[in-house]
């Protein structure tokens, strides 16, 4: 009866995008992407099932759907996670469908609608979708689901986490705080308090903590991903107290908490900073002076391998420094000195060799 009502509701909702266009973007006009995928070893948390499905037939048109409830246009995770899926599609030829901006409430109904559908494979940008993921993935075991950030203990037979190296993601970005803060205080910004974003907090402190022992770190929670007046707000308060270099894990929030320091920064000098994620976004703001840039797409990559080759789940998908899903962004050379630049960079490659005594 369930699954009838889901059909029910996957038909209805084919039937409002058509007419109305909605939150979704069909697969045959996808977004440009951000760039080309990589393609890295993955370092299974598991061993795959003892009698992988068989790979499909050959010809078969696979197809790929996220769901998102910050907006695919925030200049954030929203954005970079949705250019990773259509970088990832399009490199092995899958359709691809979204539908962002839902609330809470309306996670198990949108997925269940895709699955209703027929999409092989299911892309939940975000921890805070575990368990909507893990009821629908329990009515649906033919259908594929990827969990960004989702936990070790989350993947099952159709459920795979893709887990960038959270520690690391901290660690580089806090490097580069402690190398350019004068006042010796930073900020973070998180949308909530998910085990991944409080990991990216604690590398910050301590990557920072290394450069510099007097710095301190002024962090709050929005309680949302996608309340940008809440990271000015935020922001603003951060400023006030003397926060000169910041960093988020908030999305659409992280976009307000840049505006309001562009804001506080003038027409002037730039003399407060912002480090991105997820993606590279030197010129987005003026006050960006690098990013933690995750290869979304090369990790999601390797999820469509495995549901190509039969061998989907019970595993997790690592992005790291070593693998080369995580990396240094570019960085803004009118606002980071020669010498500091290259100090950060001999600093990456310590991370990268495991040799940096965060």
């Amino acid at each position: 009866m369930k699954k009838l009502f889901s059909i029910l509701m996957a038909l209805c909702m084919v039937l409002v995008m058509t007419a109305c266009g909605g939150n979704a973007a069909p697969a045959s006009e996808p977004a440009e992407p951000a760039a080309e995928p990589a393609a890295p070893a993955a370092e299974p948390a598991a061993e795959p099932a003892a009698e992988p499905a068989e790979p499909a037939a050959a010809g078969k048109v696979y197809k790929v759907a996220m769901i998102c409830d910050s907006s695919i246009s925030d200049g954030g995770w929203g954005a970079a996670c949705y250019n990773a899926m259509v970088t990832a599609a399009e490199a092995h030829g899958w359709e691809h469908m979204y539908t962002d901006s839902i609330e809470v409430s309306a996670y198990v109904e949108s997925i269940t609608s895709y699955c209703a559908l027929g999409y092989d494979m299911i892309f939940a940008p975000g921890n805070q979708y575990s368990d909507a993921v893990k009821e629908v993935a329990a009515e649906y075991p033919d259908v594929y689901f990827a969990v960004l950030n989702g936990n070790e203990a989350l993947p099952t037979d159709n459920i795979t986490s893709v887990l960038p190296n959270a520690d690391q993601i901290g660690y580089l970005a806090g490097a580069m705080a402690g190398l350019m803060s004068k006042s010796n205080t930073l900020g973070f910004i998180g949308g909530m308090e998910l085990d991944t974003t409080k990991a990216k907090l604690a590398g910050y402190e301590a990557a920072a903590k290394v450069l510099n022992p007097n710095i301190k770190v002024l962090s709050a929670y929005a309680g949302s991903f996608n309340d940008t007046a809440k990271g000015m707000e935020l922001a603003a308060s951060m400023i006030s107290e003397g926060a000169d270099v910041f960093f988020g894990d908030a999305s659409a929030v992280d976009s307000g908490a840049r505006q309001a320091i562009d804001n506080a920064n003038g027409s002037g000098e730039i003399k407060i900073y912002d480090i991105g994620q997820p993606a590279d976004l030197l010129g987005q703001n003026p006050c960006v002076i690098t990013s933690v840039v995750t290869d979304n797409a090369g990790m999601l990559g390797l999820c469509m391998d495995a549901v190509e080759n039969g061998n989907f789940g019970n595993a997790v998908v690592y992005g790291t420094l070593e693998n080369g899903c995580l990396s240094a962004g570019k960085i803004n050379e009118d606002l980071v000195p020669a010498d500091v630049a290259a100090k950060y960079l001999e600093l990456v490659a310590q991370m990268t060799a495991g040799t940096f005594p965060a």
